[in-house]
């Protein structure tokens, strides 16, 4: 049997958004929902029929058209337009999980009774989720301003029977995924088009499954944080409680008592150590890795902010009387955020690939490249520089989007945020992150062969156990790529929660 999630006015959280995503999710509207929703589309006609007066896309253009009037009998067709006209994405297609995502959180915006929608228009939203209708979506296009306005435009195409679908992964027209549904194409009314189009679901469709992924990340790279450090014979003082409180940011402290309990009871870390100190890389774990824990704790709540937030215009208040027309499409906290947070990660990634060369080096014990034969083998000598290529990538995808703005719609878009090219980059740092962490994993894993018959904590060593049967023992040479590639699909897969 189905598991219902039923959309209402009480708040997703990520939890909530992981289940649905992870799980075979369908969605309903909550009676409340389905209140909310009637009782403001009820109100927008009332107040269509009892007045002339200009309001701002409903009886206007858009943009810099608004000025112009557009009659009774011309407002369905208005809202049609609008949304042929902004489906002008161009580049790579969207992930289907991320439209999914998309059609979740456009419901539940909808849901809140704010925006003047049809209910059947809801609900064919909600239907299309439910059946695994993925409109074809482009990644480019969106300047994460008038909300997402070109990739939304492709998500609702179906609705009007254009544009194209992916069903059980083939691709077809909408027209055809209409007739084999027994679907009707929906006529839009007053302002719905506005509704679909203005928004921030694309920002945060990708902002959302980021943030999933980066809060098991962050564990992960405090896990082979500390397997570097055993393998590299590392310190743990640098982690010890003392040190945190006397500069208590919550990530540092939350970094250090992660360290500290997977190393506990380690063979390695309990031996006397002939140095005294640590290179930064290692040292310095609780003050990077918290740092960047901080920093997503910080767009966590912006992104869960933005998505339980009304983001279409005009908004409008029943209970009021009043439709008002303002700017809360506009991308500018989630520009700032996911900027903020691509280079957090970016950091993660940094700090874990300067461990590697570390671990390479030939020093403290282990030999060169992390083989027993380095000469004849050139061992471990190349991950390292796959890392330093993938950290650079990072580093120039760090350069903020959101300090550039470009004007649109003749001037009357004249500050833009481009939070929509921020979000996309933030899920191409993430995808690097993994690739960088499982690098570090099978270098501290290789050199760890070294210390033998010592061993590590016996919670590392339990991890090491599972990780070894997806990534063997390096030897003698050969093609790493899949050795990289099996680590991320096991960092992927969740093993080692």
């Amino acid at each position: 049997m189905d598991t219902i999630h039923h959309i209402s006015p009480e708040p997703l959280t990520f939890e909530i958004i992981e289940e649905i995503i992870a799980g075979d999710y369908k969605l309903a509207l909550s009676d409340d929902a389905k209140q909310l929703i009637q009782e403001s589309r009820d109100y927008l006609d009332q107040k269509m029929a009892r007045q002339d007066d200009p309001i701002y896309g409903i009886n206007t253009g858009f943009g810099s058209l608004c000025d112009k009037k557009i009659s009774k009998e011309d407002l369905s067709s208005l809202q049609r337009n609008l949304v042929m006209s902004h489906a002008c994405g161009t580049g790579n297609e969207v992930h289907p999980q991320i439209v999914k995502l998309m059609l979740l959180f456009k419901a539940h915006a909808l849901s809140l009774g704010k925006s003047g929608v049809q209910l059947q228009t809801v609900e064919r939203i909600i239907e299309m989720f439910n059946h695994d209708i993925i409109p074809v979506v482009y990644e480019l296009g969106s300047l994460g301003a008038s909300g997402d306005l070109a990739p939304l435009a492709h998500l609702f195409l179906p609705l009007l029977g254009e544009g194209e679908v992916i069903v059980d992964g083939k691709r077809m027209p909408s027209k055809e995924m209409l007739k084999k549904q027994g679907w009707e194409t929906i006529t839009l009314r007053s302002k719905e088009g506005l509704a679909l189009l203005n928004g921030t679901q694309f920002m945060t469709a990708h902002a959302a499954m980021a943030l999933i992924r980066a809060f098991k990340l962050q564990k992960l790279t405090d896990l082979a944080g500390a397997l570097s450090i055993d393998a590299f014979d590392g310190i743990i003082a640098p982690f010890s409680e003392e040190l945190q409180q006397v500069r208590p940011h919550e990530g540092q402290i939350e970094t250090a008592r992660n360290i500290r309990a997977m190393l506990m009871d380690s063979e390695i870390n309990e031996q006397e150590k002939e140095h005294v100190q640590d290179p930064y890389s290692f040292r310095c774990i609780p003050q990077v890795h918290g740092a960047t824990k901080d920093a997503v704790s910080h767009v966590s709540s912006v992104v869960l902010t933005e998505i339980n937030s009304v983001t279409d215009n005009p908004t409008i208040f029943v209970e009021e009387d009043k439709i008002l027309s303002g700017g809360n499409f506009h991308g500018q906290p989630l520009a700032l955020s996911l900027d903020y947070m691509v280079m957090a990660l970016s950091e993660l990634g940094n700090i874990s690939e300067r461990r590697v060369a570390q671990l390479i080096s030939g020093k403290r014990g282990l030999p060169e490249f992390l083989v027993a034969n380095p000469g004849l083998n050139s061992g471990l000598m190349i991950p390292q520089y796959t890392a330093a290529s993938i950290v650079n990538k990072n580093k120039q995808l760090s350069v903020p989007n959101s300090i550039d703005s470009i004007v649109s719609s003749n001037g009357q878009e004249d500050h833009v945020s481009m939070g929509a090219n921020s979000a996309t980059k933030l899920s191409r740092v993430v995808d690097n992150l993994e690739r960088l962490i499982a690098i570090e994993l099978i270098n501290a894993s290789q050199a760890l062969e070294f210390r033998k018959p010592l061993k590590t904590s016996p919670y590392l060593e339990e991890f090491l156990a599972v990780f070894r049967e997806e990534v063997p023992f390096v030897k003698d040479d050969r093609v790493l790529y899949e050795d990289i590639e099996r680590a991320v699909s096991f960092i992927r897969s969740g093993s080692f929660e």
